[in-house]
């Protein structure tokens, strides 16, 4: 299945939940927010909430410094 995840392709085997691509890029969902097809997903419903073919995966921390938070994303693993 191919998703876009952080603006590069990416493959997936198949539909999974957003907790289930966090746990199998390995990332704490407690340091992270995810937003799927422009939609920011709360974390409590990082478990129900299914990503399709197509769908656009954007997941950022924030780390705090200076006089404001920046915000990181995520690359995907090699």
């Amino acid at each position: 299945m191919r998703i876009v995840l952080n603006g590069d392709p990416a493959e997936l085997p198949g539909p999974m939940s957003v907790a289930d691509l966090l746990a199998r890029l390995e990332i704490d969902p407690r340091v992270v927010a995810v937003e799927c097809d422009r939609v920011i997903i709360k974390r409590a419903r990082h478990a129900e909430t299914m990503i399709h073919e197509g769908s656009e995966v954007e997941i950022v921390a924030f780390i705090g410094g200076g006089s404001a938070g920046t915000k990181v994303r995520y690359t995907r693993r090699a």
